[in-house]
């Protein structure tokens, strides 16, 4: 078991200087003696009882003292149903409760998800924070109003809805729905609430199939370098004190100023590589982990200065992909997350493509943010071929020249209202100052990806590579 091997691997230094600590309940819940719940023998509590050696005080006090805790015990709330929640700025919010848990002090806390928000947002709140019940009733004047509300879209609102629900629940067969769901129960609760790794305290934002003994902490530490993990900061402050690595294992191949970009070979760097997708499952939903990475290399994107290259983001690539996938997956931390280095790896990524002559796309589905990039940043070189390439342009040509598959080519020009399907044939259809509209609307501070900076050639192909996702 992979995930066995991993946790012995980083369990070491704690297994050899770190007594074990007795398993905790996962709920955090403190049993109590419990309470007489029959109300008619109540008054009976407080009747004196003679003990064998004769003292009834003591019994008719601890009576008294259990009833006044049952009358004061905090009822627990139910699951599974929608409350109006106090959030972090003070607003209020409807909030479904997924999971309870019970303090030591009696008093319970509440797993919340807040409605029509990404599950990024969901945390355990105190049940201060968790107000009335929010009864739902939907008639059928709702269901017909919802359905008009549909009916009644624009072109570009229904063009918009469809490319956010892609996915309707006849195209999904039994089986995957069947996963699907089985995959949401086990990680609808995130296991992990906050990683440290390096200079950074980042909160989590989802589940991540970290080793049991490692996802029964709240926090965990990382080194920024080798990406090894621990449960305790004085067994992370040991290891780093003997951790020789600066920059991740594998070949440097970019380098502009203090960036540096770094390709690993999953086959060559399994551990390294396993941490990392472990790592980025916490800031990843849809994406489903694979601990078997050999079949793809990673490109790491890192910081330098002058203790080391301290890794902000990465994406993966199948070195074979019938598809033409030239990306599986992208995740830049969240620290780093307004630096626009999700635009620079998506460059990156059609640079690859370029100089392996093929048209590439990412791998289907793309998260919230992995989406708006990938849009941002099809719109962004689209306009500027249009407005530099004067004369007619085919969806052909301008594949050849961004490496773009053409699908995506088509769906970018038509949300900008740039193409036109005429006679069996998609025409562009553009005018100069139509051009200029759209560029003015386009963010200008990005970090610029140097195409004469990249220092690569595509990798020998791998005979026995098979595709084991």
């Amino acid at each position: 078991d992979v995930a066995a091997a991993i946790s012995n691997n980083h369990e070491q230094d704690e297994s050899k200087q770190e007594p074990s600590q007795p398993s905790q309940d996962a709920a955090g819940t403190n049993h109590t003696d419990s309470v007489n719940k029959d109300d008619s023998n109540e008054s009976n509590l407080t009747t004196s009882v003679e003990f064998r050696n004769g003292s009834s005080e003591s019994l008719e006090k601890e009576a008294e003292i259990n009833i006044q805790e049952g009358k004061d015990q905090e009822q627990p709330k139910m699951l599974d149903k929608l409350y109006n929640c106090t959030w972090k700025n003070g607003t209020v919010q409807t909030a479904r409760i997924v999971e309870r848990r019970q303090n030591k002090d009696g008093t319970w806390e509440y797993y919340l998800h807040y409605e029509d928000y990404d599950r990024r947002l969901d945390e355990w709140v105190p049940s201060d924070r968790v107000g009335e019940e929010v009864v739902k009733q939907r008639t059928n004047d709702d269901h017909r109003s919802s359905l008009d509300s549909v009916q009644k879209m624009t072109r570009t609102q229904k063009r918009k809805f469809d490319e956010i629900n892609t996915t309707l629940p006849g195209d999904v067969d039994p089986t995957t729905a069947a996963l699907e769901h089985e995959r949401e129960q086990a990680t609808k609760v995130k296991n992990i609430q906050e990683i440290e790794m390096g200079m950074y305290e980042m909160d989590t934002w989802y589940y991540s199939p970290y080793p049991e003994e490692f996802s029964k902490c709240s926090k965990l530490y990382l080194c920024e370098f080798c990406l090894k993990y621990f449960r305790k900061a004085k067994t992370l402050d040991r290891h780093k004190a003997k951790c020789e690595w600066r920059h991740p294992p594998g070949d440097e191949i970019y380098r502009d100023g203090n960036i540096s970009m770094f390709e690993v070979d999953g086959k060559k760097a399994k551990i390294y590589c396993q941490s990392l997708c472990l790592l980025s499952k916490l800031f990843l939903d849809h994406k489903t982990l694979y601990y078997d990475v050999d079949p793809f290399y990673f490109y790491v994107m890192t910081e330098v200065d002058s203790r080391g290259c301290h890794v902000v983001g990465y994406f993966s690539k199948e070195k074979e992909s019938p598809d033409d996938h030239n990306l599986a997956c992208i995740m830049v931390l969240p620290p780093h997350q307004r630096k626009r280095y999700g635009r620079f790896l998506i460059s990156f990524s059609y640079e690859l493509s370029k100089r392996e002559g093929k048209v590439g796309t990412p791998e289907r589905p793309l998260s919230d943010l992995g989406l708006l990039s990938y849009r941002s940043y099809w719109k962004s070189v689209l306009l500027d071929v249009l407005s530099k390439r004067r004369g007619n342009l085919s969806v052909k040509d301008i594949s050849q020249m961004t490496a773009f598959k053409p699908d995506d080519i088509i769906t970018t020009l038509q949300s900008m209202g740039l193409i036109k399907y005429w006679k069996g044939q998609h025409l562009i259809s553009v005018s100069p100052k139509v051009i200029e509209e759209h560029l003015s609307k386009q963010a200008k501070d990005h970090l610029a990806f140097d195409e004469t900076k990249l220092n690569w050639i595509p990798p020998q192909k791998e005979s026995s590579a098979k595709k084991t996702r």
